[in-house]
């Protein structure tokens, strides 16, 4: 990572699709990067221990068709897809998933520190989508991709490390594509909601990701209103 706190090198402007201006370089982590991306998995972190607790009672529901355990994943998925469309600089989608899985196992998650495992897997199938598009385009499409690259992260691992392996093919189908659901639903779109809802109260306001969320409906407004 390099770091920089420079004004100049701040990326406000940005197209409606998110994209930064010519010559930014979005690779470059400011002080408010590492801090905000840090809040983002510490909260979310939070969030994974709560999902936790009501992931036995929900699975034991959804056992009753094998395999539909899968959408429950999303729930620990969208820290990695919230930081990178909120950051948008390369490591942050695996930074912020990595944070959150560290906080629900120091609070106690019943995965204990095997989480940081998941974690990493999870926050990269979200960075690899970020990566592919060179860290310039954040759209809703490039945050269900997101998501999606979550969803098979763990679709992957759970399904050849959990006891979900002991699954039949048709169950691992099943679940694979039920997490990839989820990620895309609870990781992508609900997190491509969050990070228009916080631009619009201002809180993104020294990130690109506020400046371009403002920039849509701003667009659409008639000339003279």
């Amino acid at each position: 990572m390099q770091f920089s706190e420079s004004p100049s090198q701040v990326q406000h402007s940005t197209d409606a699709a998110g994209t930064p201006a010519r010559g930014r370089r979005p690779s470059r982590w400011r002080v408010v990067d590492i801090v905000t991306a840090s809040v983002i998995g510490v909260a979310a972190g939070v969030i994974f221990w709560a999902w936790g607790l009501a992931w036995g009672p929900i699975s034991t529901a959804l056992a009753l068709t094998p395999g539909l355990g899968g959408l429950l994943a999303g729930g620990w998925l969208f820290a990695g897809v919230l930081g990178g469309l909120i950051i948008r600089k390369p490591g942050a989608a695996i930074y912020t998933e990595l944070v959150a899985a560290a906080v629900s196992a120091l609070i106690g998650t019943v995965w204990g520190f095997d989480t940081l495992i998941w974690g990493l897997i999870q926050g990269a199938g979200a960075e690899l989508i970020f990566a592919l598009f060179f860290y310039r385009r954040f759209g809703i499409g490039v945050a269900l991709l997101a998501g999606a690259g979550a969803g098979v992260a763990v679709g992957l691992l759970d399904t050849t490390f959990t006891s979900y392996a002991a699954l039949d093919a048709g169950a691992k189908l099943t679940y694979f594509v039920s997490a990839v659901a989820s990620g895309v639903v609870l990781a992508g779109l609900l997190s491509w909601f969050a990070v228009r809802g916080l631009a619009a109260t201002g809180a993104l306001s020294r990130f690109a990701s506020g400046n371009s969320a403002r920039a849509i409906p701003a667009r659409a407004t008639p000339r003279g209103n």
